[in-house]
């Protein structure tokens, strides 16, 4: 799995020009599932990410995670995580999990997150996406399973 977590003041995603998901402070997590990825990765993955402290104390020091500051995520799938540039220009996207495996997968992530009492809205998977954000410092991390 491969994710790109953004810090945000705000964010929202919306399909055909209605808002699907919205958030205030917290994480935008773009979300994208490999073949051969598990449960145990969806699993580890939400908990490494919904536990990384990335949101400022009282010192102005990233000590604080998502449950510290109250925050909540908003996690839209994006396959293109997963694009591979190295050779052309056309990205290849073999390595990419079909759609039955990723949407699987992705519900496992949202659901470990939730579990953890941390505020979780979606966008809709397979559907054309518009994301709306404030990236707040700004904070960009890339993590891997």
């Amino acid at each position: 799995m491969r994710a790109c977590v953004q810090r945000v003041s705000r964010v929202q995603v919306a399909v055909g020009g209605e808002t699907v998901g919205r958030i205030g402070r917290g994480m935008l997590v773009l979300l994208g599932v490999a073949a051969d990825d598990s449960e145990a990765h969806a699993c580890q993955l939400a908990e490494k990410i919904a536990g990384l402290r990335i949101f400022e104390d009282a010192q102005g020091k990233m000590n604080l995670a998502l449950a510290d500051v109250g925050g909540a995520m908003l996690v839209v799938s994006q396959f293109t995580l997963l694009g591979d540039c190295r050779k052309g220009r056309r990205p290849s996207f073999t390595d990419a999990a079909g759609p039955e495996l990723a949407e699987k997968l992705y519900q496992v992530f949202v659901r470990t997150v939730a579990a953890q009492g941390i505020e979780v809205a979606t966008g809709r998977f397979r559907e054309h996406m518009e994301v709306e954000l404030v990236n707040d410092g700004p904070v960009t991390l890339l993590l891997d399973t």
